[in-house]
């Protein structure tokens, strides 16, 4: 399986509209990041999508991917689910509703946003998806078993995703022992990192990383979500225990 990082960034992507910081006018590629989402790209070629932010269409632009199958959804704050209306090509071209996997919570938050994809009577060119309710257990889709990690983002819970030996978390602030526990002896984890100092109400920082790498001992450990205040890409790197990288639009892992 590969997975592709179509965005690394956060919620308010990088650079920032009206900051002029050494990240933000970086002529560097990988200092610039669209919000984050993943694609995982299954044995038999199915395409996964997890988040669909409102960079959506230009990272499948960017990445000259055509299609999605099913996208899994972490949670419903805009900058992972904004893009969704954006599907509509792939959903004419299917000639099939989109199929999306989350929460009951996530699910009618999409239905609130999106009503008219849900109209019983739609317009001409409106998406349609096709919502399927998950739980924190473990559920077989496109022959992959996926497993999801339920974190705390502030006061909400998340969902992570976990595919044979990698997991992706994002938007996470805490994870209980007993998530952690299906977070053992992975070959990659992929966790959210908003910047390297001041603790975050809703977001994990390098300390709390750290913690979490030397707890699980993953045999890599790759960060996401990375904000402008973190620093440029290739001094941060290098600072980095070993094991422990920063990960930027366009990167593959191979697992």
């Amino acid at each position: 399986m590969k997975l592709k990082f179509l965005g690394t960034g956060t919620s308010q992507g990088v650079p920032v509209i009206g900051c002029t910081c050494e990240v933000c006018t970086s002529k560097n590629s990988k200092d610039s990041r669209l919000r984050s989402s993943v694609m995982v790209t299954t044995d038999e070629s199915k395409k996964i999508l997890i988040d669909c932010g409102p960079d959506f269409r230009q990272q499948m632009l960017d990445n000259k991917e055509n299609t999605v199958d099913i996208a899994l959804l972490t949670h419903e704050h805009n900058d992972h689910v904004i893009g969704l209306d954006d599907m509509r090509p792939l959903i004419f071209k299917s000639e099939k509703d989109m199929p999306l996997y989350c929460n009951s919570r996530v699910g009618s938050e999409v239905k609130k946003r999106f009503p008219y994809a849900f109209a019983d009577e739609k317009y001409p060119g409106a998406p349609a998806f096709e919502l399927h309710e998950i739980e924190n257990k473990p559920f077989t889709v496109l022959n992959t078993e996926i497993t999801p990690i339920e974190v705390i983002h502030f006061k909400i819970t998340v969902f992570g995703y976990k595919f044979k030996n990698l997991a992706y978390i994002t938007d996470a602030g805490f994870i209980s022992n007993i998530e952690k526990e299906k977070l053992k002896n992975l070959d990659v984890l992929i966790l959210n990192c908003i910047r390297k100092f001041d603790p975050h109400p809703a977001h994990f920082i390098l300390s709390d990383v750290i913690k979490i790498f030397e707890e699980l001992q993953p045999k890599k450990l790759f960060l996401t979500h990375i904000s402008h205040h973190f620093g440029l890409h290739d001094i941060e790197e290098k600072e980095l225990p070993p094991g422990m990288h920063l990960a930027y639009d366009g990167l593959e892992i191979n697992f």
